[in-house]
């Protein structure tokens, strides 16, 4: 007897697993194709300024390494899935300076530090779990936990009365378990703000209590241009328990701000057991991130990194002033905004009955400026009067530009409500 095969579509939907359902679009990827709109000032996308690259340097890495029996062979070969041993060793050094004592060993090369949190999410979420987050916070770690199905519990520092017992009770009576807290403590994305050492003592403290990691995005950290320095949480935790294998905060780093995001080059820096664990995940990934841009970024952080730095601080402090100055000229009154000491972003909160998202159609359409409206960073989908703006891309002049014409929209939208 011959089996007819059905010739109709699939039903794919009812082929995917159960936590496809929990993957969303991501709205500042989308809200990434106004760029090639040269009319649109955009303040949309949190990304690097490419005229910083060190486009030249990373060239003749390229070159150099290629042009070298010896290395060109290992450069275009498989490798080991902790990654390249001497860029490993030049994070680990650096780690040193922002107070992290730690060897190669305690370093797994990622591609990007986006992958590290999917990698964290998978080694410790499963579904039902409950993750301590911001209100708001990045939104690409949203994406990454919730592909593996997870509760969330807002963790707050300021106004609250929460305690490690609430935290726990809350977790208890929905059935679930607490696992671990996000944080990204410096001039964070979405708001800009940093987490004062008091809160991240009071953070260090609750980890402790609850017996759960604290993973640390420190995206950002470099990129400061006022203020006092803090010191890392994994620093802190460090001073406290005496070496990193005894710290439970993971520390999340990133080229991606720093040097390029397209190497696609970040690390995570913890405790030997979590990371003879990542190891694990990274081999069943995708063996380990490429050796050759490995070698590239290992000679261009050798070569250009506090260069970089200090060149992106400058350039970054110019357009943040600016934008600042900006906002205090042209924004109306019930319009809101934070200061931040370092980062890309400034965060805005707008009355009550404007909503972001509602405000960016006009923005883009009357205004020809676009932003990146603040729902989608709060996971119980507040924040609706909130937006993102980032100052890394327009040039000081169109910060101005754009943020007066801004102001000029939320003006007439006032005095019409």
């Amino acid at each position: 007897m011959r089996t007819v095969l059905s010739t109709s579509r699939s039903d794919w939907s009812a082929c995917f697993a159960d936590r496809v359902e929990r993957m969303k679009a991501s709205e500042i990827r989308e809200l990434l194709k106004l760029l090639d709109q040269p009319d649109i000032i955009s303040f949309a996308g949190g990304i690097p300024n490419p005229a910083l690259f060190p486009t030249a340097t990373i060239a003749d890495a390229y070159a150099a390494i290629l042009s070298d029996p010896a290395t060109a062979g290992p450069a275009l070969q498989y490798s080991t899935s902790e990654g390249y041993r001497p860029l490993r060793r030049w994070i680990a050094d650096h780690m040193a300076e922002l107070g992290v004592p730690c060897s190669p060993d305690h370093i797994l090369i990622t591609h990007g530090s986006q992958q590290a949190l999917d990698f964290l999410g998978k080694l410790f979420l499963s579904p039902g779990d409950t993750a301590l987050v911001t209100y708001p916070t990045y939104l690409g770690a949203l994406q990454a936990f919730s592909a593996y199905q997870p509760m969330y519990q807002r963790l707050a520092f300021e106004n609250t009365e929460r305690t490690a017992a609430s935290y726990s009770r809350t977790a208890f009576h929905s059935g679930s378990r607490l696992r671990l807290a996000y944080v990204v403590p410096d001039f964070s994305n979405p708001t800009g703000e940093t987490l004062p050492r008091a809160a991240r003592e009071h953070l260090q403290d609750l980890a402790e209590e609850l017996q759960i990691p604290v993973i640390e995005d420190g995206a950002y950290e470099a990129l400061r241009y006022g203020g006092e320095a803090v010191p890392s949480l994994l620093a802190l935790d460090i001073a406290r328990s005496g070496s990193i294998d005894a710290a439970r905060t993971i520390y999340c780093g990133t080229f991606s701000k720093t040097l390029t995001p397209a190497l696609r080059l970040g690390w995570i820096c913890a405790a030997a057991p979590v990371l003879n664990k990542l190891v694990l995940i990274k081999q069943a990934s995708d063996l380990h991130a490429a050796t050759i841009n490995q070698m590239v970024m290992h000679r261009t952080a050798e070569t250009c990194f506090n260069t970089q730095v200090a060149t992106a601080r400058t350039t970054y402090r110019e357009r943040r002033d600016t934008m600042l100055a900006a906002l205090e000229r042209h924004m109306p009154p019930g319009v809101a905004w934070t200061r931040p000491e370092g980062g890309m972003f400034v965060w805005m909160t707008l009355p009550e009955h404007l909503d972001g998202a509602t405000l960016l159609e006009q923005a883009v359409r009357l205004s020809r400026v676009a932003f990146v409206p603040g729902k989608a960073f709060f996971v119980d989908g507040s924040g609706a009067n909130t937006i993102r703006l980032s100052f890394s891309l327009p040039t000081p002049e169109k910060i101005d530009q754009g943020i007066a014409r801004l102001g000029a929209l939320l003006t007439s939208l006032s005095a019409g409500a």
